[in-house]
């Protein structure tokens, strides 16, 4: 059952949504502004053939504009020993410092730890509600073994890695 408008209660859905476990993200992109990162959990594959994967940016944020603009980016899926980053990249100083990642032209700066990292070229940028979907053609990735964090219910957690 749909509710009208004047019933709609956004606290009570965003905590709703909260019941989906997910990965966190953190994307980083070269902009105007340096070398940024913004942390997402709305981030999911769209189709391997071609490869493309997709994260949204609330059209309020801070970093919209460098990140609705910025060509190529880099998704990291971190590692649970990484939840300060996490923090950091959601609420605190965005700028990159020199020592946390590595570039290679013209990939995007890639952090030096993560589970996985994607270097993706912007294929596509939709508005949709009060976000922006961005997605990106994943033109390579690397891997490594680790538990990687998670999200519930407004609490971070851990997906133990199976194959470690």
């Amino acid at each position: 059952m749909t509710p009208s408008p004047s019933e709609f209660d956004a606290k009570a859905y965003r905590k709703a949504l909260g019941g989906f476990a997910t990965g966190v993200c953190v994307v980083t992109a070269h902009t105007a502004e340096g070398p940024l990162g913004i942390t997402v959990n709305s981030f999911t594959s769209v189709s391997l053939d071609p490869p493309l994967v997709l994260w949204c940016l609330d059209v309020k944020s801070d970093r919209h504009d460098a990140f609705a603009g910025a060509e190529r980016f880099a998704v990291h899926m971190l590692p649970v020993e990484d939840q300060a980053m996490s923090d950091r990249f959601a609420w605190g100083v965005c700028t990159l410092s020199d020592d946390e990642f590595e570039v290679g032209d013209p990939a995007p700066p890639r952090l030096r730890n993560a589970v996985t990292r994607l270097d993706c070229a912007t294929h596509d940028r939709i508005v949709m509600g009060d976000h922006l979907v961005i997605v990106g053609r994943v033109a390579a990735f690397e891997t490594h073994p680790g538990d990687a964090l998670t999200y519930f219910r407004g609490k971070y957690g851990r997906a133990v890695d199976p194959t470690a």
